[in-house]
């Protein structure tokens, strides 16, 4: 394949001047699991978070940014572990209510039906058991920002769902319906546009 065939140049679009602000969208939404253990007060907790992103790939690591107002802020200190779940379209209703209401009130658990599933590394912080997508995380730094505390941890374990896993081995989680945020609005990820490396990819290679 060639170099991308010249096109017309596009009109410059009229853009408008905002203040500073937080417009990195779309956005994973994840539903982060902490507490359960003896150093967070035994009961687990769930925290909607728009927020998170790979920043290492060896060792595997994310980050959640937290405000110390929520609940799940001290879990998370006091234990020193969470697990970021992969929720899906059918847990829409129970990633915004999570988003919204507190777990000093409520046992989110509870409320919403979702099922706490034992993790494989964490010492008592629970996993989803409806995300087809869980992973295990230990804090090795709390960076303080300003209004967040950015919680960097290493992925030590990770459950997939066996129905997202094909013949072949690969995980297809473009089957699995993942939930997207964007400037206050959920959406679902749309059609494939291609796969990484397409760009330059020569005509009859097959992909590895």
């Amino acid at each position: 394949m060639g170099k991308p065939e010249p096109r017309e140049r596009c009109p410059a679009l009229e853009k408008q001047a905002w203040k500073p602000g937080t417009l990195l969208a779309p956005v994973p939404v994840v539903l982060v699991s902490c507490g359960g253990g003896p150093a967070a007060g035994g009961r687990a907790n769930i925290l909607t978070v728009a927020w998170a992103g790979t920043v290492c790939s060896e060792p595997p690591m994310l980050s959640i940014s937290v405000r110390p107002e929520r609940h799940s802020y001290g879990l998370i200190k006091a234990g020193g572990e969470f697990a970021v779940n992969l929720p899906t379209v059918r847990q829409a209703k129970a990633v915004d209510w999570c988003g919204v209401k507190s777990g000093r009130e409520f046992d989110k658990f509870a409320e919403t039906g979702l099922t706490p599933a034992p993790a494989r590394k964490l010492k008592g912080t629970p996993v989803i058991a409806e995300c087809p997508v869980n992973l295990e995380c230990r804090v090795r730094r709390a960076l303080e920002l300003g209004s967040h505390v950015l919680f960097v941890a290493e992925i030590v374990a990770v459950q997939v769902a066996a129905e997202l896993v094909d013949a072949k081995g690969r995980l297809r989680l473009d089957k699995a319906e993942l939930l997207a945020y964007s400037h206050g609005d959920y959406f679902t990820l749309g059609r494939r546009l291609g796969h990484f490396g397409f760009s330059v990819r020569k005509p009859g290679c097959r992909r590895r």
